[in-house]
């Protein structure tokens, strides 16, 4: 993502301090992003596609290729990612296609909340636990998921997520990057 951002940035004529002041993240943040020594939440790719007006998509990949109708990431070409505090590492699923809006990853939480900060989007978000078990806070209440369960809701509302028992839950996420 660290070259795409800064070229998509340069492309539009955004500054660093112009794209600081739109999504609300530090310059010096934006750059270590752009430098590769940071990877963006979700939550910040989403405020980050907004802010340039592109699909969040094209944040994550280098190939643009709008014209093929489909895109197809297979489990061993999908890097596992992380945000900057490490509290849960991501993998996107999904290649630059064109105007969908749907943003697919797969989501393997930490299994406590100590440096994870409630995420707040736009949009709504879908999880399907495929493996292990998970809690989701949202300020108010907290909710277990088991493996097979779904959880579909307004992606405004602060949520946070931890894995719970003895390995590492796995998740399908799937967001919608559009407002």
């Amino acid at each position: 993502m660290s070259m795409r951002l800064k070229l998509l940035r340069k492309k539009l004529g955004v500054t660093l301090e112009g794209l600081a002041g739109q999504t609300g993240m530090s310059k010096s943040y934006l750059s270590k992003i752009e430098r590769g020594l940071n990877t963006p939440s979700i939550a910040a790719a989403l405020k980050l596609a907004k802010a340039m007006n592109v699909q969040v998509e094209e944040l994550f990949s280098d190939e643009l290729d709008a014209q093929q109708g489909y895109s197809i990431v297979r489990a061993e070409q999908r890097g596992t990612l992380t945000n900057g505090d490490e509290s849960l590492s991501y993998a996107s699923l999904a290649k630059m296609v064109g105007k969908r809006q749907l943003l697919p990853f797969m989501l393997y939480p930490k299994p406590d909340f100590n440096h994870s900060a409630f995420k707040e989007h736009l949009g709504e978000e879908f999880l399907f636990v495929h493996r292990g078990q998970v809690e989701i806070d949202f300020m108010t209440e907290r909710v277990t998921l088991n493996a097979g369960d779904a959880l579909h809701f307004d992606a405004k509302q602060p949520h946070r997520i931890r894995s719970l028992g003895d390995s590492r839950a796995e998740l399908l996420v799937v967001v919608d990057s559009h407002e």
